[in-house]
C-alpha cells in the first residue's frame, strides 16, 4: 500500500491501550477509557410489571412482609446502577424461583458488576446447572475466569457457547480475546477476522485485531481495522489511542499526533494518550508534513473483510448445517463488546 512505511525503531516504546466494555456488565457512568456501556440482558419482563419512572434514586424496599422481590423490581435496581442491590434482590429472587435460569444470570450479573467474582461464577454455573445451553451465562462466565487468570476455563466455555451458536459475533470476539490470553496468536487473529466477517460493525473486534498486530510488530497491519474502527466510533478514546500506537510506529508522526489528540478530546484524563501527544511532538511531528488518509485505509479494510467474509461465513454456514442447528441472525441481546486486557 502506497501509505506504508518501512517499521521505524522509537526510542521509547509506545503505550498500548486496553480496554473492556461491556454490555452485559454494565456502567452508569465513564469508564477509564471514556467509554459507556448500557445493558440488554434478553431477558423478559414478566407481563403486567409496572413500569420504571426514575422519579428517585431512593432504593425502594425489595421485600414486605417476607415476599420475595419480583425480577422486574430486581432488574429495575440493576438498570438503576444499584448493583449491590440487585444482586440482593436477584439472590432472593432465585431461592423463591430456583428453577428460573434468568434469575441465577442477573445474579451472576449483578455480582460481577460489584466485583465479587465468586459469587458471580457461582450464580452463572446455577443457571448453567438448570440450562446448560444458556449462551449467555457460558459466555460471561467465560469473561469472569479471563479476569480472574484462569483462560483455559475460559476457552472451555467459549467454544461450548459456539457449539450452540457457531455464527455468534460476540462469540468469536470472546473466543479471539481468549486465545490471546492462552497465547494460541495465530488462532486469536482467526477468531477475531471470523468474527468482524459476521458483523462488520464490531469495532471492538477490530480494536483487538490492532491491538495484536501492534503487539507482533506489525504496526503497518494494524492501520486498517484500527483506521476503520475510529471512522466507525471516533469518541472511542481507545480506538483513537491505539491507532495513534500504530501510526507513530508506522513512523507517520502528524497523523499519530492527531489520533492522540482526539482521544484526549474524548476524554481530556486519558494519560495514555497524554503520553503519546508527548512523545510523537518530541520525534518530530511538528516537521513532518505527510499524513495518512483514514477513509482509504478504512476502505482496504473493508474490502479485506469481504474476502474473509466469503471464507467464513460459507464454512461456519457448513458447520451449522452439518450440525443441524437452527441459527438466529437476528439475535443481538446482550451483545458483548471486549477488547484485550493486560
Amino acid at each position: 500500500m502506497s501509505h506504508r512505511i518501512a517499521h521505524l525503531t522509537l526510542a521509547a516504546a509506545a503505550v498500548l491501550a486496553a480496554a473492556c466494555s461491556d454490555t452485559d456488565r454494565p456502567s452508569t457512568g465513564s469508564t477509564a477509557s471514556g467509554s459507556t456501556t448500557t445493558v440488554s440482558t434478553g431477558a423478559a419482563t414478566p407481563a403486567g410489571t409496572p413500569s420504571s419512572t426514575g422519579a428517585s434514586d431512593k432504593p425502594q424496599p425489595y421485600a414486605v412482609a417476607g415476599v420475595a422481590p419480583t425480577y422486574a423490581d430486581a432488574e429495575r435496581a440493576f438498570h438503576r446502577g444499584r448493583y449491590e442491590e440487585a444482586a440482593s434482590m436477584f439472590e432472593a429472587y432465585s431461592e423463591s424461583n430456583p428453577d428460573n435460569a434468568w434469575g441465577h444470570y442477573m445474579l451472576g450479573l449483578s455480582a460481577w458488576k460489584t466485583g465479587d467474582h465468586t459469587r458471580a461464577l457461582e450464580a452463572f454455573d446455577a443457571a448453567l446447572r438448570i440450562d446448560p445451553s444458556h449462551r449467555k451465562s457460558l459466555l460471561n462466565s467465560a469473561r469472569v475466569l479471563l479476569e480472574t487468570g484462569r483462560p483455559k476455563d475460559a476457552l472451555a466455555r467459549v467454544q461450548q457457547a459456539l457449539a450452540i451458536e457457531p455464527l455468534s459475533s460476540e462469540g468469536l470476539r470472546l473466543l479471539g480475546r481468549s486465545y490471546h490470553e492462552v497465547g494460541q496468536i495465530d488462532q486469536a487473529i482467526d477468531a477475531y477476522q471470523r468474527a468482524i466477517a459476521i458483523d462488520d460493525r464490531d469495532t471492538w473486534a477490530m480494536n483487538n485485531l490492532g491491538l495484536i498486530y501492534i503487539q507482533q510488530g506489525r504496526s503497518d497491519d494494524a492501520l486498517q481495522p484500527l483506521a476503520r474502527a475510529v471512522e466507525l466510533r471516533s469518541n472511542v478514546p481507545v480506538f483513537q489511542n491505539n491507532f495513534g500506537t500504530a501510526l507513530e510506529r508506522s513512523g507517520h508522526f502528524v497523523s499519530a499526533k492527531q489520533a492522540y489528540a482526539a482521544a484526549l478530546e474524548a476524554d481530556s484524563t486519558y494519560g495514555k494518550a497524554a503520553v503519546g501527544l508527548a512523545r510523537v511532538t518530541a520525534h518530530g511531528a511538528e516537521s513532518d508534513t505527510s499524513t495518512v488518509d483514514v477513509a482509504s485505509l478504512s476502505r482496504e479494510f473493508q474490502a479485506q473483510v469481504e474476502e474473509w467474509r466469503t471464507r467464513t461465513v460459507t464454512a461456519d454456514s457448513a458447520q451449522v448445517k452439518d450440525a443441524g442447528q437452527k441459527v438466529d441472525s437476528a439475535d443481538t441481546t446482550g451483545i458483548v463488546r471486549d477488547s484485550v486486557t493486560k
